[in-house]
């Protein structure tokens, strides 16, 4: 298997991604976006990653690569390519595909449980009914067409959706482990400002590991239903 991930700033990596694509022996590369890196050919990637960042979708004059990124997310999900994307990477498949992003209401930055919306789809992945998990986003995204609502939260009614058998848009982080956790903290504590959604650096950072390890879990299963989904 190959897989590929998109970085938008160097302290946003893979987090439980990387040993979940060690352990399926997958080869791994990288498109550093804010280093300049060429995209790859989509049709020769079996997975597409494509992770968070401080950035807005919407910020193409002051960064213009993120109109070919779009272009390639737009042609990656059109050609089959099973995609994750994950916060900005959610709101970037959103984007590719026409929907509106926009700020939130409120920024959700924490932890806070996200609920799993019912679905009659057959080929729909399977949130938990409830699940305490990773936040740090301002930002949200109408739904793309014909795309499946998977989960919500208080602070944010679009937390997934799912396009088709083999793309799942997340704005929560599954993936975050206490080391990216910390990471994202220390380059993004200026937005830690008091608010309904928004914890303390300290709250953030004292979860647990079980809290982590059963978060990794349902990303782990996110990965396994998209790479053996039919294209």
């Amino acid at each position: 298997m190959h897989a590929h991930y998109l970085q938008h700033v160097p302290f946003e990596g893979l987090g439980s991604i990387a040993p979940w694509l060690e352990a399926a022996g997958a080869v791994v590369t990288r498109t550093r976006l804010f280093a300049a890196d060429p995209l790859p050919e989509a049709a020769a990637l079996d997975l597409l990653v494509v992770m968070g960042g401080p950035m807005s979708v919407n910020d193409e004059a002051a960064l213009p690569w993120l109109v070919d990124e779009k272009r390639f997310i737009r042609a990656a999900l059109e050609g089959g390519i099973p995609i994750l994307g994950v916060c900005l990477g959610a709101q970037l498949m959103a984007a590719a595909m026409g929907a509106r992003v926009y700020p939130n209401g409120e920024k959700e930055i924490g932890w806070f449980p996200v609920t799993a919306v019912p679905t009659t789809d057959p080929r729909a992945v399977r949130f938990p009914p409830s699940l305490e998990v990773f936040h740090w986003h301002g930002e949200t995204f109408e739904l793309p067409p014909r795309a499946v609502h998977l989960a919500r939260s208080r602070g944010c009614e679009h937390q997934a959706f799912q396009l088709g058998p083999s793309a799942i848009g997340l704005q929560c982080h599954l993936e975050a482990t206490p080391a990216s956790a910390r990471e994202i903290a220390s380059h993004c504590r200026g937005e830690l400002v008091p608010a309904r959604f928004v914890q303390s650096e300290a709250e953030i950072l004292a979860a647990p590991a079980e809290r982590y390890a059963a978060m990794n879990a349902v990303m782990g299963e996110m990965l396994s239903c998209l790479t053996r989904a039919p294209a």
